[in-house]
């Protein structure tokens, strides 16, 4: 065991994760420091203590930071043999990944997928100790990697240490600081190592160390008198008097070691041979415990002094290094195109043609980061302005696909003019788009789409077309009613082709602008015939989905949507999924599936951080808002619609706003609040909101809210917009909303009959649960008032009943109340089965039911098996059942 000197606290911190693990949950820990304050030692510590665990680890390496996927391969390489096991998709992603295989398909996420299911696999046998040290020197592939493992750990018997700076972000994993050693323990520490030392030197040492033990370790070797100094730079000065002590052929066989990387020693030997440096110098370098040598590998003793070997000489004679180790590597090794490039004084085609071609490797594996840092060196090398300038576009699109936007601008505003070229011009002004939204300036992202689209429509009609159909949506979220209409208008002029495939595309844009100009009557018939679009691209099947969700087909939005869900699943492009959960989401709540809602949306918001999608985000939040208003729910609405409303102001998207605004209303109006739903909903909509379809479906919300405080003009209005858009959608649900708003304004008895009588009869043709509770609530609730309470009572036990399914709380608590007034004793239903389990729960138990394994179930929803055992030995109790053949036979709908 390793000795180690005042660290009971910390050590009590990392045996605590290796004891979860040993129980058979996860744990992670990321212990946080300064150079040198012990985080190897304690990670060292750490494996020394895991018995009967396997242990992985791996390091980060500053010169090794744009090699994709470098610390996943050391970490994963002795567990590799059980990748057999995975899933075909995810096999295939990591073997691409780490060079084993052929570039595979999908999103660089799933590499963080199959590294997640092979550690599980893995801890079948016994418990996992991964280990990584130096996380802040991770090439950012890696990081993005293991982040995801990271956040995704549950009960799969694995445990994570990371030692890492404060400059590695990990946000969300529990953390444990190292502090410097107190004055006591660093004066023991002293006194073992150099009992030579006078007492003055050992009390100035542990003064100016401040408890660093690699300081207490390294500053004695130095020559005093010990000048204070900033750390770690003292640290390393001690590092650089260590190798000025060796003999010249010592040092020069630690500069091609520090400068090989990943310090083959069969690479540096050869090295050698060419620069004419006896290798015997290595031999002086171990004897010193610089370095230590074993399994064809060579190590530096601590990551400062790679860099004080690399920093201790001329700079002549690292360029001769680098050419040397770049003469002995093949082509195709990323390594020989960094090599030449350290070698470069100034711009060098060959240089830069080598790390172009890296970075369509490291792209390939999905190395976005590392692709994104080959093509910036490749730029600053390239003489030619107009291939320095295609460089640094490629170089900005890796950087945003590595979710690095600040990067992606810093290269964008190192590009050249490119007028003359208006495939280049198209790329700029498309990445400016995207960071320009990101940024919050939707408009600005328009208008830049628009830009590119022009340059583009002479030689790429088709991609012009579809910059134009991004341009138009970024229009419909802003509801700025003429720059939809300009985009239209610029589609038309391109006069694409049937075989250009975006006549769907191009009629939807079309239909939103007269939606816009006309009203729905005009537009929504127009519309109904694109949500028939099942074929195509993600993109355009999804708004396809989306145009579902504007005419009220919510059927087919939910189909289209879960269609595409499954097939970015399946074939790995996770990419996709949290736009595929948004408009799932959407289509489930307005079909009354609310748990099924809460699932998709709660699974959005993990895979939305996973991807770096913000927007995604916020209307995951919006929708979730809304649910837990119909649940009444007040602090998980607010925070939600407040997050979602915080997103969205910024960049002023009123698609995102109104499900914020409506869901604050919708929780007045449950919480009988009507004065404050009516004036919320009001002051929404005499913003853009008011072109938003939230603006006709929380039309209802304002005619109620309005006729209870008796703000009738205010009703009429809202009542007219619904009617207006259900005269054209012409569906059942729609017709008997508006009847039910009709009758909620008709001061007659004979007349509000009529039109509830209506609205009853078209919800019996229709699968709207949520609105079939508020009619029969309201139908009741008059009949009430006309002291039909016998009839007044049938309506409002169904609405009840309905609300109870639907956990609606206070909505079945107002349709209870009116049963108690109209003299009926009615208790509260008894929860349903399903109630008491979590959205992850729920969305498992249901994959079981099917008959889904817990290796697909885990495969689907990108858990491991262990993950979905312990989530069904927590359901099983809470649905009382004991087997999963049980399952088939309970009512698990949303």
């Amino acid at each position: 065991m390793i000795m180690l000197w005042g660290r009971e606290a910390d050590r009590a911190a990392t045996g605590s994760v290796l004891d979860r693990a040993r129980a058979g949950h996860s744990a992670v820990l990321v212990v946080r420091g300064d150079p040198g304050i012990g985080k190897s030692a304690l990670l060292d510590d750490a494996a020394a203590a895991a018995t009967g665990m396997t242990v992985l680890r791996c390091s980060g390496v500053e010169t090794e930071a744009e090699v994709p996927f470098a610390s996943l391969h050391q970490l994963l390489a002795p567990a590799l043999a059980r990748a057999t096991n995975l899933p075909d998709v995810q096999q295939a992603a990591l073997r691409g990944a780490l060079g084993l295989g052929p570039a595979a398909g999908g999103d660089q996420l799933l590499v963080g997928v199959a590294a997640l299911s092979l550690l599980a696999e893995l801890a079948e046998e016994r418990p996992v100790l991964c280990l990584i040290d130096d996380a802040h020197w991770l090439d950012r592939s890696s990081a993005q990697a293991l982040r995801f493992v990271a956040r995704r750990l549950q009960a799969e018997a694995v445990a994570m240490l990371l030692g890492a700076r404060d400059e590695f972000a990990l946000e969300g994993l529990p953390e444990h600081r190292l502090a410097g050693l107190d004055p006591s323990t660093a004066d023991a520490l002293l006194r073992q190592l150099r009992p030579d030392l006078p007492q003055r030197i050992r009390v100035r040492l542990v003064r100016d160390s401040a408890g660093n033990p690699l300081a207490l370790r390294e500053l004695p070797r130095g020559a005093p008198p010990f000048v204070p100094a900033a750390l770690p730079r003292r640290i390393q000065d001690a590092f650089a008097a260590r190798i000025d002590r060796l003999p010249p052929a010592g040092r020069a066989m630690l500069l091609i070691a520090a400068a090989a990387a990943d310090a083959d020693l069969g690479v540096v030997l050869r090295a050698a041979r060419e620069l004419g440096v006896d290798p015997d110098g290595l031999g002086a370098a171990e004897e010193a415990g610089l370095v230590t040598v074993a399994a064809g590998r060579i190590s530096f003793t601590h990551p400062l002094l790679r860099a004080a070997a690399y920093q201790q000489t001329t700079f002549d004679r690292r360029l001769a290094v680098h050419r040397a180790l770049a003469e002995l590597l093949p082509a195709d090794d990323d390594r020989r195109a960094w090599h030449l490039a350290a070698a470069a004084t100034g711009p060098d085609e060959e240089a830069a043609l080598a790390l172009e071609q890296a970075a369509d490797r490291a792209r390939g594996r999905k190395g976005y980061p590392a692709s994104a840092a080959a093509l910036q060196r490749s730029a600053q090398l390239t003489a030619d302005p107009v291939r320095r300038t295609r460089r640094f576009v490629a170089a900005a699109v890796a950087a945003n696909d590595a979710g690095q936007p600040d990067l992606a601008r810093r290269f964008l505003a190192s590009c050249d003019p490119v007028d003359a070229d208006p495939v280049l011009t198209a790329q700029v002004c498309e990445l400016r788009a995207r960071l320009a939204f990101d940024e919050g300036s939707a408009a600005s992202a328009h208008d830049l789409l628009v830009a590119g689209a022009l340059a583009l429509a002479p030689v790429d009609r088709r991609a012009a077309g579809l910059l134009l159909v991004d341009a138009a949506r970024n229009a419909w979220q802003l509801s700025d009613p003429p720059r939809v209409r300009e985009a239209a208008a610029r589609l038309h002029e391109l006069d694409l082709s049937p075989d250009d495939g975006l006549g769907p595309a191009v009629d939807a844009v079309t239909a939103a602008a007269r939606l816009l100009a006309d009203g729905p009557a005009a537009g929504v018939p127009a519309m109904r015939a694109l949500t028939r679009t099942r074929t195509g691209p993600p993109n355009l099947r999804l708004n396809a989905a989306f145009v579902a969700g504007l005419v009220g087909d919510f059927e087919a939005g939910r189909e289209i949507s879960q269609a595409v869900a499954d097939e970015s699943r399946a074939g790995g492009t996770i990419g996709w999924l949290p736009l595929a959960h948004v408009t799932l989401a959407a289509a489930e709540l307005y079909l009354g599936r609310f748990r099924d809602a809460v699932a998709t949306a709660t699974e959005g918001l993990q895979l939305a951080a996973d991807t770096g999608q913000p927007n995604r985000a916020g209307y995951l939040e919006g929708i979730l808002g809304w649910i837990h208003a119909a649940r009444g729910d007040t602090a998980e609405c607010v925070k939600l619609a407040g997050n979602c409303h915080d997103r969205y102001t910024r960049n002023r998207i009123a698609n995102g706003l109104a499900w914020a605004e409506w869901a604050l209303a919708l929780l007045d109006l449950g919480l009988g609040r009507p004065a404050e739903a009516s004036d919320r909903l009001d002051a929404a909509l005499a913003g853009p909101v008011r072109h938003q379809i939230q603006a006709v479906y929380s039309a209802p919300d304002q005619v109620e809210a309005a006729s209870r405080i008796g703000a009738y003009d205010r009703a009429e209005a809202a009542c007219a917009r619904f009617a207006e858009w259900a005269g054209a959608a012409r569906l059942d649900w729609a017709d008997a909303v508006a009847h039910r708003c009709h009758a909620q304004l008709e001061p007659s008895w004979p007349d509000a009959n009529r039109h509830f009588e209506a609205a009853v009869a078209a919800h019996a043709a229709s699968d709207r649960p949520w609105e079939a509770a508020r009619t029969h609530l309201a139908f009741g609730e008059r009949l009430r008032r006309e002291r039909r309470k016998h009839e007044a009572r049938t309506q409002l036990r169904t609405a009840a009943e309905i609300f109870d399914r639907l956990d609606a709380r206070p909505w079945a608590d107002r349709a209870r109340a009116e049963l108690r007034a109209a003299g009926a004793q009615d208790s509260a239903a008894a929860p349903s089965a399903v109630s008491g389990l979590s959205p992850q729960e729920l969305q498992i138990v249901r994959l079981v039911a099917a008959g889904l394994t817990n290796r697909e179930i885990g495969a689907q929803l990108f858990l491991s098996p262990k993950t979905i055992s312990y989530h069904l030995y927590r359901a099983f109790p809470k649905l009382n059942v004991s087997s999963r053949t049980q399952l088939a036979r309970l009512d698990l709908a949303g």
